[in-house]
């Protein structure tokens, strides 16, 4: 995304990217209410910093933005606290309806088995469950991915190819308990 110097562009580009934003944020902290502040917080710090975005991927480079930012809270978290206890609040029940079936069993099979993968995907190292995250559900190439997490596209690709593997495993454990 190429941006004019102008500030309103600038804020309109941040714009378009908050639900990327929130969703990478949601993923890494646990947290609902966590994710909006590291959103906030990294709009600030990149509306702050819009004078050296020097172009180029524009969603790359906020969501960069967004990583650090929660990378930092859980750091700070995980100091003030005193542990490496690990801050799970389910945001609740983010069932996709599909409006044409209101068969409640299958509501509840459907609603069951997204539980089940946010908990799996949930239990992934962080930098598994960034790059599945990133590349799974905002559909992110792996150069861009790269560019978010700072690392090579190989390290990127192996990062995938771990955190599905494991996600596969786990996801066969949690429906045989």
């Amino acid at each position: 995304m190429s941006l004019d110097p102008t500030i309103g562009n600038f804020e309109s580009a941040l714009l378009a990217q908050l639900d990327a934003a929130h969703n990478l944020a949601r993923w890494l902290v646990h947290n609902d209410q966590d994710a909006q502040d590291v959103v906030q917080e990294a709009c600030i710090k990149a509306l702050r910093s819009a004078n050296s975005y020097r172009g180029g991927d524009f969603r790359s480079w906020f969501l960069a933005i967004v990583r650090n930012t929660s990378f930092t809270l859980l750091t700070r978290k995980k100091n003030s606290q005193g542990s490496n206890t690990q801050q799970i609040q389910d945001a609740g029940n983010d069932l996709a309806a599909d409006s044409e079936l209101y068969d409640p069993q299958e509501i509840a099979i459907r609603s069951a088995d997204a539980d089940l993968l946010r908990r799996a995907i949930a239990s992934l190292p962080a930098v598994l469950r960034e790059a599945l995250v990133l590349r799974e559900m905002e559909g992110l190439s792996y150069k861009e991915i790269g560019k978010i997490a700072g690392v090579p596209i190989g390290t990127v690709m192996s990062r995938l190819a771990r955190g599905r593997t494991q996600l596969q495993s786990l996801l066969m454990k949690m429906e045989k308990a």
